[in-house]
């Protein structure tokens, strides 16, 4: 007992009061949105029933996580990599499928999404080996040890295949590695590989989209005939290697000295992320691929891939300064908002509560962020610091694109709103990572 109110006086002394005050209120705006949500299809009580019993399960894990010291999680780092990758590995074998994804664990009255867990182990990991090894950060050696910890995950994932669960693990370890030194020339490279490896499906796909819209003779219409071909696009690959390297002897001449390291690396970069785009390009499915580069032109496949952004548009202009209050949404209601429970919860809180509401939304998630990053400045170690910042980008990330993508400024990629959108498994996860910011902010003082 005496254990115990030592706890909860260090809990109530040493907790993040603003940090948890904006997670409570965004509970509550989840609440009301995914209650109106479903109220068109009679399904208020059982959305609510599963938010409800997330949530309660969730704020436990906050309490047990937020008394468990963090930097055992760096010592047993091996074991939480080896736990992750057994996790994905068994939602391969014994997980059942769901939108066409094998990525859940079915328990009949509950289903649960590894993943979503699985993202979180992958932040301490990274953390504590960075920590470990991070006098090593200029070492081409040391990053490619982090590209084979993030490679582990990433094939497993996209073997499910769950691509946009894929996309949050880059920002994360971009912004890690950035922070521990790494040369930003290296992490431009990561980027040019992420970018091929995604962005040669996707062009295919939006040139046969386009196609329709241009008119026969011109050269835009030349060049999307030129860039289908699959020849033609190796052709220019090579070329930009080519050009890569003509460049780097350009400037040797000029006395600009250069390491030939560096326009290796960027031509590997290229080939390499060209080569992935082949696995992505057959992970992906033709709708999945229309629907992350639809939000260019919306009006391009209307009543396809470009309607869920359409309505959503519609949802959120329609609701005014003050909104047209809970369970008036027309959109809403009449059920023209696709996955308005999930997805475009945000466009739901738009409608409804107008911009004033969807104001106080932005705002308490840039005080999340805030203290977030608050918490790493204080940890009183760099491995405290480096798990904050994880976790900080990782929901700034899932903020940025989601509400992007409810307002046609970002691809529809499938991402929920942290903490908002209807999900047990998504709203666990963010409640565990709440409940490891918890522990450091307590722990920044003493170890104990």
């Amino acid at each position: 007992m005496i254990q115990e109110k030592s706890f909860l006086k260090r809990l109530a002394s040493g907790i993040d009061m603003w940090l948890i005050m904006a997670v409570f209120i965004l509970l509550l705006i989840s609440f009301c949105a995914v209650y109106s949500a479903g109220f068109a299809y009679n399904l208020s009580s059982r959305y609510i029933f599963v938010q409800s019993i997330a949530s309660s399960i969730g704020l436990v894990f906050l309490l047990f996580l937020a008394s468990f010291n963090y930097q055992y999680y760096k010592h047993f780092r091996k074991t939480v990599y080896v736990l992750s990758l057994i996790l994905l590995m068994a939602v391969l074998v014994f997980g059942s499928f769901k939108r066409g994804t094998k990525g859940w664990f079915d328990f009949g009255f509950i289903s649960f999404q590894p993943v979503e867990i699985a993202k979180i182990m992958f932040i301490l990991v990274l953390a504590a080996f960075l920590d470990a090894k991070a006098k090593f950060s200029k070492n081409l050696s040391f990053l490619i040890q982090v590209f084979a910890i993030l490679m582990d995950h990433l094939v497993l994932i996209m073997m499910q295949p769950d691509f946009s669960s894929t996309l949050s693990y880059f920002p994360i370890t971009l912004v890690l590695l950035f922070v521990v030194g790494v040369n930003p020339f290296y992490l431009f490279c990561m980027v040019i590989f992420g970018s091929f490896s995604v962005g040669i499906p996707l062009l295919d796909t939006f040139i046969n989209l386009q196609q329709k819209f241009i008119q026969d003779g011109t050269f835009l219409l030349k060049l999307a005939t030129f860039l289908k071909n699959d020849k033609n696009i190796i052709c220019i690959i090579l070329s930009v290697l080519i050009f890569i390297m003509s460049v780097w002897r350009l400037l040797c001449k000029l006395k600009i000295e250069i390491p030939i390291l560096y326009p290796i690396i960027l031509c590997l970069s290229i080939t390499f992320g060209a080569l992935a785009s082949i696995p992505v390009e057959k992970s992906l499915k033709d709708y999945q691929r229309k629907r992350l580069i639809v939000f260019l032109n919306p009006n391009i496949d209307p009543r396809g891939a470009g309607y869920n952004i359409i309505q959503s548009k519609i949802a959120i202009g329609s609701g005014g300064v003050f909104g047209k209050g809970l369970k008036k949404g027309t959109q809403t209601q009449l059920g023209f908002l696709p996955e308005q429970h999930t997805d475009f919860i945000f466009s739901v809180v738009g409608e409804e509560g107008g911009w004033v509401m969807s104001q106080v939304t932005l705002i308490l998630y840039f005080i999340f962020i805030w203290r977030a990053l608050i918490i790493a400045k204080v940890s009183r170690d760099r491995y405290g610091s480096l798990v904050a910042i994880g976790i900080a980008t990782m929901f700034t990330f899932y903020v940025v694109i989601n509400i992007g993508m409810v307002m046609g400024m970002m691809p529809v990629t499938g991402m929920p709103l942290p903490l908002l959108s209807y999900g047990g498994s998504s709203l666990l996860s963010c409640l565990c990572a709440i409940g490891i910011l918890c522990s450091i902010s307590l722990r920044k003082h003493i170890y104990y």
